[in-house]
């Protein structure tokens, strides 16, 4: 596998991880105890680890000579939750998504 692969795929488990944590931890805490704080600290995290993803999409997509809707996939992907753990799991399975 390509360290451009393997860059990928770090990013996305952690810009993954870091949606389940918003979404199952931080808003929760927001909403049902009166913790903004979660939700600033763990958001910002979260937009950091997405545009990290975004440019190591793109880059992968460069490097790898990816159609564009191979990486639209992965791009749509990181919005859903396990979405990314998803869209890692094509591609560690080979399949080269539509």
């Amino acid at each position: 596998m390509s360290p451009t692969l393997r860059q990928l795929i770090w990013v996305g488990r952690l810009e993954g991880l870091s949606l389940l944590i918003l979404l199952g931890i931080a808003m929760p805490l927001k909403y049902l105890a009166g913790e903004p704080l979660a939700v600033r600290v763990v958001g910002m995290a979260h937009g950091i680890l997405f545009l990290l993803f975004c440019l190591a999409l793109f880059r992968a997509m460069t490097d790898e000579k990816w159609p564009t809707r191979r990486a639209a996939l992965g791009f749509v992907a990181s919005f859903l939750p396990f979405g990314t753990f998803w869209f890692e799991r094509r591609l560690r399975d080979g399949s080269r998504a539509p």
